[in-house]
This record gives C-alpha cells, structure tokens and sequence, in this order.
C-alpha cells in the first residue's frame, strides 16, 4: 500500500521542482522544463497526471501571489485565488488529454501543447516547454520549433530515455556557446528603478527628467531609445507637445510606454516620438488577464479595462527596420512571440513595467524567456524594465 502512494508522491515533488528550477528566471535552465512531459507521460491514472500537472504549473508560477498581493495592495489571498484559478486551464487540459494508450499519448500531448500555446486557454498558457527551443536550438528558428516539438512528442513514448540523452547533449552545447543576443545598431534599452510611481507620477518634473535621461542616452551613440511600459503615462496631446519640443533639436526618436484612454476603455500601447510628432507605434496584443483585461466589464455595461488586440501589428516599423514588440506578459506566453516570427521581424523590442514582482522571479522569467525566443531566431534584442 506503501508503495501505491510513493511513486506518485516522488512523480509530484519531481514535477514541482521541474517548475521551479525550470522557470527561475535563468535562460539555460529553460530545458529543465521539458521534464514535465516525461513526468505526465508516466503517470498511471488521470488523476496523479492532473496532480503532476498542477504541481508543475504552480510551481513554475509561484510569483504570482506575492506580486497579485503586491500590485492590488491587498493581502495574500486574492493572489492565491487568481494563482488557482489560473492554472485550472492548463490543468484541465492535460488532464483530459492524457492517455494510458502509448500509442496515441504523443499525440495527445501534441495537442495539449498547441491548445496552451493560442488562445483562448493560451491566455494563461504560461512555463510553456517549447519555451527552451531557443537553448536547445538556438539559431535554428523554425527548424528548432519543429525539432522542440518533436523531442516533447518523444518524451511522452516508451523511448523518452533515449530522447532525453539526445536532447541533453544540443543543451551542452549550447551552454558551452552561449552568448547573449545582441543589440541592434543604434538601440539603446533604458531600465528604470522608479517602482510604483512609473506611469503615475504625472508631475512635469518627472517628465523633465525622464527627458534628461533619454536625451543622454541618445547622446552615446544611439538614435533609438526605448522606454519601459507605463513611462509616458497617460498619454495625451500636452505629452506629445512637450516630448516633441524636447526632440527638436536632434535626431533622437523615443520609443515608450503609455496608456491611449478614451470612454470605453484603454490600450496599452507603445509610443514613437521624434522631432517631427508622436504617433501610437504599438498596441498590447494581450495584457495581463484579471489586472488589465477584464472582459467581463463591457458584458456587465462598466468600462476602464484593458483591451486585449491579440492577433494585430506582431510587427511594426520604426525607421527602416521591422520590429516584434511584446509588452509584459506577452513575453510570458508563446503566441505573442510566434506570431511576430511568422513576419520576419529584424529584431524584438520587449518592454515592461515590473515593479510588482519585487521578491519574486517574474520579471527573470520574462527576459529569460524573450532571450531564448531572440537567440532560437537569432535576432537582436532590446530590453527596457522598470522595477
């Protein structure tokens, strides 16, 4: 009887600390991730394949109550609520899709990956482990995504050991070659430490010596700036007067965050600023789900919600390059970043407003996670937070 209970004990702590390791905010760790579907794959009932599920996904996700908690003010349990709620998808999921047959697990798993890569169960579907292709393949682009694949598929059959030897071994390498991807030519990523005030400190003083700053990074060397999200604020036309008249004099084209409110809502948007105008570069294709995109709020008659786009602008011009921006939480999920790749971007510029996560490993995940997807596509990139 003993027995019956110890192997899916160890199956379950095995998948928590798959979760934790894999998901810690370090990019060469990313291919621990791809324990999770071995440890699915074995389990003998639905039931103990549900458990390794949630005991993964929590634990990949153990930031979120602290930083829900953080962001509302408020006490531990509201985060603890969401944190639940939002591994319930990807619960769910693989729990209903997994199979003793081992000839159609593969495939099962298969589709689980795909249904927590788009959306709608994609919305939350975050510790993604084709995540890692861009250790395991870094430079291989598409041909990475499908070899990923193909390895998740192996992990799931009989033969996973020897999968996993192979797989293995493209990780060594890689992490015996690693080097970060690169900026691009003239790019400069500013990070701030102005926690919780960003973006609702509206006072002139503030906007002056955001200025000063971007006005000094431009003059090293680089004509694109790029702010986090939420820099600007709301943005407005006495914003845009006063950071136009700011650029006047040079070159300089600013590149930052800021909220486009009207009555119904706002959008989360990028902004592009030079001496010539402003004009809206970039609107957040999904913002966080519960603290930005309530949805429920417009079928309730409310506004003051976010407005998730999902599949607009995965590319944008700026000058003469093509760009893939992914704000905050869209560095999280998969198809954000998958879908701007389909367009052949010359590089990814992700921004983001993290200081929420003060005490936790979010905002590491999340640039540990847009590296991999820059170096598996072997594109330049520019990172701007604020924490």
């Amino acid at each position: 009887m003993r027995h019956n209970y110890l192997r899916p004990t160890l199956q379950i702590v095995a998948s928590i600390a798959v979760g934790v390791v894999g998901w810690s905010g370090h990019v060469l760790l990313l291919p621990v991730a791809l324990g999770f579907p071995v440890l699915w794959s074995i389990s003998r009932t639905r039931l103990v394949a549900a458990l390794v599920s949630a005991g993964y996904f929590l634990a990949a996700s153990r930031g979120l109550p602290q930083g829900v908690a953080a962001f509302y003010s408020s006490d531990i349990w509201p985060g603890l609520l969401l944190w639940l709620c939002a591994s319930l998808s990807f619960v769910i999921v693989h729990a209903v899709l997994w199979t003793k047959n081992g000839g159609t697990r593969p495939f099962h798993y298969l589709l689980a990956a795909v249904i927590m890569a788009i959306p709608p169960f994609g919305i939350t579907g975050w510790a993604h482990p084709v995540t890692a292709a861009g250790v395991l393949f870094s430079g291989w682009g598409w041909w990475g995504v499908g070899l990923t694949t193909a390895g998740l598929a192996g992990l799931v059959t009989s033969v996973w050991p020897g999968v996993a030897i192979a797989l293995t071994g493209f990780w060594l390498w890689s992490a015996a070659v690693w080097t970060d991807p690169k900026l691009p030519e003239a790019w400069s990523g500013v990070d701030l430490e102005l926690g919780v005030s960003l973006g609702r400190e509206a006072g002139l003083q503030r906007q002056r010596d955001m200025i000063a700053t971007v006005l000094g990074a431009a003059s090293v060397a680089a004509r694109f700036v790029v702010l986090p999200e939420s820099a600007l604020g709301f943005w407005t036309p006495t914003m845009e007067r006063l950071w136009t008249g700011a650029l006047a004099e040079g070159d300089a084209t600013v590149i930052a965050g800021a909220a486009l409110l009207d009555a119904d809502g706002y959008d989360n948007v990028l902004v592009a600023i030079d001496r010539k105008g402003a004009h809206v570069l970039y609107r957040e294709r999904m913002p966080v789900p519960g603290s930005m995109w309530q949805p429920w709020r417009s079928w309730l008659g409310k506004s003051g919600a976010a407005r998730a786009d999902f599949f607009a602008n995965p590319v944008v011009s700026v000058g003469a390059s093509r760009t893939a921006p992914l704000i905050c939480y869209e560095q999280l999920i998969v198809w954000p970043a998958l879908q701007s790749m389909l367009h052949d971007p010359d590089f990814i510029l992700a921004v983001g407003n993290g200081w929420w996560t003060e005490g936790t490993s979010i905002v590491s995940i999340q640039r540990a996670a847009t590296t991999a997807w820059a170096k598996l596509f072997s594109k330049p990139l520019v990172i701007a937070f604020n924490t």
